[in-house]
């Protein structure tokens, strides 16, 4: 056993997505369509600027502020606006409460509809034709995979998003998070819990 270690690790292969993209963009700039400096400045917009830490803060608000939370509820586009988050991929964004008795999942069967402005782009297995069809026939089985375990007496909603509506599900807050204020509420948010397939985390997980 002492061996098995010793041997060279060789990197794993490239996904065909993964060599697709990078000959895409190898040809459009080749082209003079784009600059690697403007694709750079893209990524760096979707990993710094654009994702789930934008939808945090929207959930964390409303852990806070019950007049906030009854504005998203009522009109998510506007009340996300209100902390300046909008644009592409959110022209109309409706938020979902889960509670006690409900249990909210977004999904998009046609193709993969997400509201980027709160959660950036969307995970690969969102994406995924298995995703897509499973989670509407079989919710509990899915989430299980994910490693969420739902109740039984807990309803399970899961909605179907369009390009002209995407959904963001507003998870319930951790119990024994009475004290924190909003900035550390927001670190207990992940992305997985405003898609719901995932809760938030405790607060002695990010101690």
């Amino acid at each position: 056993m002492s061996g098995d270690h010793d041997h060279d690790h060789h990197p794993e292969p490239e996904s065909y997505a993964a060599v697709r993209a990078r000959a895409l963009e190898s040809l459009l700039v080749e082209k003079g369509l784009v600059t690697t400096d403007a694709i750079d400045e893209i990524v760096r917009t979707y990993e710094h600027d654009i994702g789930p830490m934008n939808g945090a803060k929207v959930v964390a608000r409303a852990w806070v502020d019950s007049g906030y939370k009854r504005r998203l509820l009522e009109n998510g586009t506007e009340a996300i606006a209100e902390l300046g988050f909008g644009g592409a991929e959110g022209a109309e964004i409706v938020v979902l409460e889960s509670t006690p008795q409900v249990h909210n999942v977004i999904v998009c069967t046609l193709c993969s509809c997400y509201p980027w402005p709160v959660l950036g782009l969307p995970p690969t297995w969102y994406k995924d034709a298995a995703y897509r069809s499973r989670v509407v026939r079989e919710p509990r089985a899915v989430l299980r995979e994910f490693g969420l375990e739902v109740d039984e007496s807990k309803e399970i909603r899961v909605w179907d998003s369009t390009a002209s509506l995407r959904y963001m599900v507003l998870p319930e807050r951790p119990a024994g998070t009475g004290d924190l204020p909003a900035e550390k509420l927001a670190e207990l948010v992940t992305r997985d819990s405003m898609i719901g397939v995932g809760l938030a985390r405790s607060r002695t997980e990010i101690a």
